[in-house]
């Protein structure tokens, strides 16, 4: 559809005038600046949310439970967004049919966005009661929604456009974004909780990184805008097909790929909550060591994972992206078996766990975006990518904290590393199912 055919809101407008004002089309190499900030604000919406669940939500808002119970609760609510996301995706696939993609777009971070600023103004449980948990429910469950419409094919069209020897770096470019939005939210949260007395942090100050939250997505939303509604990217997108098709029609045309994208990158998926929201919880719940050192923990380790990310481009390009997932689930399940036990054996444990935790992650996460992406036929690319990202972060990651804490809490870390072990399998066993994955991204 074509961007001259649809309504054109206001925020499109701005963009459009701003690349008039340059006198000249967008540099193909600006997509990737595109992708990694529009996921960089997708992942700090994420953590700054995730952070919270665990240090401040169980108080403020159940606070007449126990503190392990509060927290699984919070986790219960955490996941509503990923079940709530292919909600998102169905509606967000209308409107971009019916309006186009910079429509889409600017209503789904407007409402992510107010989902988000809304958790900002939160009462707690000793203002209304029951109603501030069923308040945050339903603004996590906007955020879910949102997401589902966040989707702009900007991965896809880096990805169809790469060179064939530089498809594994292409691929790690969009997965940057998670380790930059952990370490601003580590650091954001690490700031308020040691500048501010607990009771200040509790009564006010956590609120702000919401507000953050909301501003980076204001900034998200135009460095997005200006790609997307250009005339070169909209043929572009018109010239790849990546344009919307009905959910049942690429449901019913594409349903096997659909299942094995979803299970495909399940080891990255479960790791990628083993170090980053559970060893929170347990840190907090379970030992005396200061939330602030543990972020600053979190913060350095996603420089790690940064790095990893990185790498696992250039290693794809060199062994195949298949055999670079098979390997690294592998070292996953290893991993499973012993590395839990690090986050109950002091601060030089937990250093241990997180920073091989990301450097494995970085290696894994860094190759497990779309990976089955150029198997749909091509009319159905663009909302098959979307709703196969979906499913995976719902199976993957939506109750990964829920369930890593309670087997932790119940059974001991040994349990815990089991579910992720649980992620590794299911990884290795669509890789041996699909054969076709093996001919498509090696």
């Amino acid at each position: 559809m074509s961007g001259d055919t649809v309504p054109t809101l206001e925020a499109e407008r701005d963009a459009r005038v701003l690349n008039a004002s340059h006198g000249h089309g967008i540099h193909p190499g600006e997509i990737a600046i595109g992708v990694i900030i529009g996921r960089t604000s997708e992942f700090f919406d994420f953590f700054v949310y995730a952070i919270a669940s665990v240090l401040v939500f169980p108080k403020l808002i159940f606070p007449f439970l126990d503190p392990l119970q509060g927290t699984l609760w919070s986790f219960a609510i955490f996941a509503l967004a990923f079940v709530t996301r292919p909600i998102g995706t169905l509606i967000f696939t209308a409107v971009d049919r019916a309006y186009g993609r910079g429509a889409k777009l600017t209503i789904a971070l407007f409402l992510l966005g107010g989902s988000t600023a809304a958790i900002a103004f939160l009462p707690g449980y000793a203002d209304v009661g029951i109603t501030a948990a069923l308040l945050l429910a339903l603004f996590r469950m906007g955020q879910g929604v949102a997401l589902g419409g966040t989707w702009d094919g900007l991965a896809s069209l880096l990805a169809i456009n790469a060179p064939d020897n530089k498809r594994g770096w292409y691929a790690m470019i969009p997965q940057l974004g998670a380790p930059l939005g952990l370490f601003v939210a580590s650091l954001l949260f690490a700031f308020f909780i040691s500048a501010l007395p607990a009771e200040d942090f509790l009564g006010w100050g956590w609120r702000y990184p919401f507000f953050v939250a909301f501003a980076i997505n204001v900034v998200a939303l135009f460095a997005r805008l200006r790609i997307v509604v250009t005339p070169e990217y909209a043929r572009l997108f018109e010239d790849r097909e990546l344009e919307p098709a009905p959910i049942s029609e690429t449901v019913s045309a594409d349903w096997r790929i659909i299942v094995m994208g979803a299970f495909a990158p399940l080891a990255s998926f479960a790791m990628f909550h083993m170090v980053t929201v559970f060893p929170l919880s347990w840190v907090f719940l379970y030992t005396e060591n200061s939330p602030v050192d543990f972020l600053v923990i979190e913060a350095v380790a996603a420089v790690v994972g940064t790095i990893a990310i990185v790498i696992s481009g250039t290693l794809a390009d060199r062994v195949g992206r298949r055999t670079l997932l098979g390997s690294s689930a592998v070292a996953i399940a290893v991993f499973s078996g012993f590395a839990p036990q690090l986050l109950s054996s002091g601060e030089a444990g937990e250093i241990v766990f997180m920073l091989f935790g990301f450097a494995l992650l970085g290696i894994s996460f860094g190759q497990s975006s779309g990976a089955l992406s150029s198997m749909f036929t091509k009319s159905h690319r663009y909302t098959g990518s979307s709703l196969t990202s979906d499913l995976a972060w719902l199976f993957g990651a939506a109750f990964a904290p829920l369930i890593a804490l309670w087997l932790g809490a119940e059974f001991g870390l040994l349990a815990a590393g089991a579910y992720l072990l649980s992620g590794a399998i299911g990884t290795l066993l669509a890789l041996w199912f699909n054969r076709e994955l093996a001919k498509t991204i090696d």
